[in-house]
């Protein structure tokens, strides 16, 4: 089986074959590639229906862009954002989205949702991308890379990758499961 990823990032990538790793009916045979793909939302997508959109966008994409003329079996789009989220206080959350397809089927998780530090949530606000606020923040190149916001906020109790995978894993419920 061919899974691509709709992301050159390999924190996306890595979080996909964690997700997949043992699932039933992928087998060890499964691979899993990087397929960069556009977004088609903004470079720092608010609130949760645009992190959501790009996430949808970039499976989508993947499932048409493999020049080799194989296919991809399974798309997934993985997408970060910022987001306020209702009946909260106004606080300014790390919000993560994730979308798997075959082009019939289209499966849909999340990831934790992580408060910002309002030092940090304001300069998004002002119109700041997360990735290179956290960058000056942490005063480290590439966060979004390897710990990622989540490692950080965390205390490296949950990293990116593992915050990542748990919204592939999401998605992935209607092609490991008979529930859906």
């Amino acid at each position: 089986m061919r899974i691509g990823v709709g992301s050159g990032n390999p924190v996306k990538c890595e979080a996909t074959e964690r997700a997949v790793a043992g699932a039933d009916g992928f087998g060890d045979d499964a691979t899993v590639e990087a397929c960069p793909v556009p977004s088609g939302v903004s470079e720092q997508p608010r609130g949760t229906a645009e992190t959501r959109t790009g996430a949808r966008n970039r499976a989508m994409a993947v499932l048409d862009a493999d020049s080799s003329g194989a296919g991809y079996d399974l798309g997934v789009g993985i997408e970060g954002g910022v987001a306020t989220l209702d009946g909260d206080d106004g606080n300014l959350f790390l919000v993560m989205w994730a979308v798997v397809s075959d082009g019939d089927r289209v499966g849909v998780g999340s990831g934790p949702s992580l408060v910002l530090p309002e030092s940090i949530a304001g300069r998004v606000r002002a119109g700041e991308e997360l990735g290179p606020v956290m960058d000056d923040v942490l005063d480290e190149s590439g966060v979004a890379r390897n710990q990622g916001a989540a490692g950080a906020l965390t205390g490296g109790r949950v990293d990116r990758t593992d915050a990542l995978r748990t919204a592939v894993a999401g998605a992935l419920g209607p092609f490991v499961t008979d529930l859906y």
